[in-house]
């Protein structure tokens, strides 16, 4: 499902638009957690930006978009005309990645804040309904793949603080139990996922 670009006030924003309301988890600011979405969007904000309602910053980004119903949204400092986009057989990946000037390694001993802005947020989407168990999974997956990728890159760390997920399929239907990367969902996700990051991440790592 490939995206709409809009702009608003302060930048660019990637819109997807569902025609029918997906079973979603995410991490994102708006619209976290578990249950139906109708809608995703990733909006560009600017270096420095020091917001601390980013849930009311989206739902008036959304409002001014004519989205309805419950979404996700998700911030990055990256420009997200730059999204990659990947997919493999009934799974999708896009990616806008930017890691700052030091990213951040999942069990640092004393986390601080990273110093320039940097995230990595990835939407996916299944063409085959997932239990929420398999969701979850998913979700682990796209952490796996994505530290690969960094890994391979050269990058000194597995993501940043503020890195962002999420994962939709469709609400009915038999649904997969597994979404490790070994699995027939979960394996593909893996490497979507990988291959976006990769590509995302080479010209931007170390000025973003």
């Amino acid at each position: 499902m490939t995206p709409e670009l809009a702009s608003v006030a302060g930048g660019a924003v990637l819109v997807w638009r569902l025609e029918v309301p997906l079973l979603t988890i995410s991490s994102s600011p708006l619209g976290g957690g578990l249950g139906l979405r109708h809608w995703v969007l990733n909006a560009t904000v600017p270096d420095g930006y020091a917001r601390r309602d980013p849930d009311v910053h989206l739902t008036e980004l959304a409002r001014s978009l004519g989205l309805a119903g419950e979404g996700a949204g998700f911030l990055t400092a990256v420009d997200v005309r730059d999204v990659v986009h990947r997919s493999e057989g009934g799974v999708r990946a896009s990616v806008t990645a930017g890691v700052g000037a030091h990213p951040t390694w999942a069990a640092a001993p004393d986390p601080v804040a990273a110093a320039g802005p940097g995230t990595i947020n990835a939407v996916c989407f299944s063409a085959v309904r997932l239990s929420e168990a398999a969701l979850v999974n998913a979700v682990a997956t796209i952490a796996e793949a994505k530290a690969q990728a960094l890994w391979e890159a050269g990058v000194p760390g597995t993501g940043t603080s503020t890195d962002a997920t999420a994962v939709l399929c469709p609400a009915d239907g038999p649904a997969e139990p597994f979404g490790g990367p070994r699995s027939p969902v979960g394996g593909a996700l893996a490497r979507v996922v990988h291959s976006a990051v990769s590509a995302a991440l080479p010209d931007r790592r170390l000025s973003r």
